[in-house]
């Protein structure tokens, strides 16, 4: 194993037991920020990685100036600062960003701090996360396959979505996604009856799950429900996804012609 390598699965095992969202800065849910300071709502996300760029993204509290960094090392001992991008609620505080003129096969350590608009010394914790380019020339490559995240009314129970942490403890060089990235059309209760007995317990619920999607909020909403379970923030923070969709980013077996006039939890 070469030395990048072994650089990649430190940074993961560095999360240790207390998960793949235990490293410091990274992907930490909001609630463990101080209120008068930016805070970094749902993780880091990277996508569209080939040989020489990939995508972050990320997403602030608040109107917020995100100052970003980008290393080939852990340490960030040799970053490049690059221009700051502006959060605002027409993005709903989202910031992405494509990193250009990267080495190809190569761990990219990016680092994101965010200063309040309204108080540009009020300063974030920084958030990191990491990816690898594509290569160049003929290598075995790892990746990952799932789908169907927080479908059929099974949401994030106590232990959360663990196939996400199973996945990252493989340091894949890409998960794909095959679609129902969401449920768009999938309403959540808190507790759904089992077929042998006992109840599955959704601990993690809010109202933008409730209710099927129809408005841009309400399905922004299906997305960051996601992005509260600490095993899918983990994996993001560590490994570049690549998404494809499928129906239920609108509807059961969506097509042109589904008539959705007899379906009363829809309103128009």
């Amino acid at each position: 194993m070469n030395k990048l390598s072994m650089t990649r699965r430190a940074f993961v095992t560095s999360a240790g037991a207390v998960g793949l969202a235990g490293v410091s800065g990274l992907a930490l849910p909001y609630y463990s920020r101080a209120n008068q300071r930016p805070s970094f709502t749902h993780g880091v996300q990277s996508g569209d990685v080939d040989a020489i760029s990939g995508m972050v993204w990320t997403r602030t509290d608040r109107p917020s100036r995100v100052m970003f960094e980008v290393s080939s090392t852990e340490n960030f001992t040799n970053a490049t600062r690059l221009a700051p991008l502006d959060t605002s609620p027409a993005s709903d505080y989202t910031v992405k960003r494509l990193l250009t003129d990267l080495a190809s096969d190569q761990d990219i350590f990016y680092r994101m701090t965010a200063a309040d608009l309204a108080d540009i010394n009020a300063v974030s914790e920084p958030i990191t996360g990491r990816f690898r380019t594509a290569p160049a020339s003929k290598r075995d490559i790892r990746f990952a396959w799932s789908g169907d995240t927080a479908g059929q009314g099974w949401g994030i129970d106590e232990t959360g979505m663990k196939t996400y942490a199973t996945i990252g403890k493989h340091t894949p060089d890409f998960f794909l996604h095959s679609g129902d990235t969401i449920y768009a059309d999938g309403a959540m209760k808190d507790e759904v009856d089992l077929p042998g007995g006992g109840k599955w317990k959704n601990v993690v619920l809010i109202d933008g799950k409730r209710k099927v999607a129809e408005t841009l909020d309400e399905y922004r909403d299906q997305w960051k429900y996601n992005m509260m379970d600490r095993n899918v923030l983990g994996l993001s923070a560590i490994c570049p996804t690549f998404y494809q969709w499928d129906d239920h980013e609108v509807l059961n077996n969506w097509s042109d012609s589904k008539d959705l006039s007899a379906d009363n939890r829809y309103t128009e």
